[in-house]
């Protein structure tokens, strides 16, 4: 139960797989938190049903009513106009196309909503409570379903002009590469994600090569997922280490760009796929240490997130608070 004198926000954090929710103090405190799978398929009307439902449940467990809320922060995937409160196009959320999700919360609740790319949520969370607390240069990367971004430059967080900044996971990597969600070819995300590994094991099992990911998804290769994949490399399976290996290696590639480009002290990478640790992160660690410009590729560290799956509730709770300090109601 938070103290009467604490200051809360509701922040809800929408990606393609999953919607997180949690009730969040101005010192980065969860009190309360709520899960529910995001059923993106499904389409924007019955995806908001599902952010109500589970925003709801989560003020309940904390025996909060709607007015005690200073503001409601919303971190979504996708490309965003911020200033209006739009997710203008989302690759992991089909059909959302300018969906006006900051005034629909905000009617429907009655309490101010703020949206903020969940990246960017995640970046700013990790940064004033998490592995980037007092670093003014860094850079995160959610690695789960797809690849998004977010980036802190001179202790602030940037998001461009129209608050699209950041999204990493669509810089073009193979230009002749897969069709990307978002309409591109070549995507990191086409390579890197957890859903790009995915689909590299089945297609190796698909032409015949063995591995122990066919029992683990009960001989339904489509099951097969990223956890799955580390599950079988760490049982040594060399299927599965070869399809990491593979997704690191371009994982590696795109933080090349990255430190060549912004020079930052630290990458912070969290999202599920973050979770295989340095079976993941040491093959892309060594690219850069191989391809990049050798000053900043000896300054970089690159970690894992600290605050792992709430990196982006957190993120979104202080966004909030500091548009309400900034006057921006």
């Amino acid at each position: 139960m938070p103290k009467a004198d604490q200051q809360l926000v509701l922040a809800i954090d929408l990606g393609g797989t999953k919607i997180a929710a949690g009730l969040v103090s101005n010192k980065g405190e969860i009190i309360s938190q709520g899960y529910l799978l995001a059923l993106a398929k499904e389409g924007p009307e019955a995806v908001v049903k599902r952010l109500f439902s589970v925003a709801h449940r989560t003020l309940e467990r904390a025996g909060i009513k709607v007015s005690r809320l200073k503001g409601i922060g919303i971190a979504a995937a996708g490309a965003l106009d911020v200033k209006r409160g739009l997710v203008t196009a989302s690759p992991n959320l089909p059909g959302w196309r300018n969906v006006p999700l900051s005034d629909i919360m905000t009617e429907r609740l009655g309490v101010k909503a703020y949206l903020i790319n969940d990246a960017s949520a995640a970046v700013f969370g990790e940064h004033c409570f998490g592995a980037g607390k007092g670093i003014a240069n860094l850079i995160y990367l959610a690695i789960g379903t797809g690849i998004g971004g977010g980036i802190i430059i001179d202790g602030q967080l940037y998001v461009g002009v129209d608050g699209c900044a950041g999204e990493i996971g669509h810089m073009t990597v193979d230009v002749n590469g897969q069709r990307c969600n978002c309409g591109n070819v070549g995507c990191l995300e086409t390579l890197a994600s957890g859903t790009a590994m995915a689909k590299e094991a089945i297609k190796c099992l698909s032409r015949g090569e063995k591995s122990s990911l066919v029992i683990l998804a009960k001989g339904k290769l489509e099951n097969i997922t990223a956890k799955m994949i580390a599950q079988a490399a760490r049982q040594g399976d060399s299927l599965a280490r070869g399809v990491i290996a593979k997704a690191a290696h371009y994982l590696g590639v795109g933080m090349v760009n990255l430190v060549d480009i912004f020079n930052p002290e630290l990458i912070i990478v969290g999202g599920g796929v973050a979770q295989m640790g340095d079976l993941f992160l040491e093959p892309a660690r060594r690219v850069v240490r191989e391809r990049a410009f050798s000053l900043p590729a000896h300054t970089v560290r690159i970690v894992r997130a600290k605050l792992g799956n709430n990196s982006g509730i957190i993120g979104a709770a202080l966004f909030v608070f500091q548009e309400i300090k900034k006057g921006h109601r």
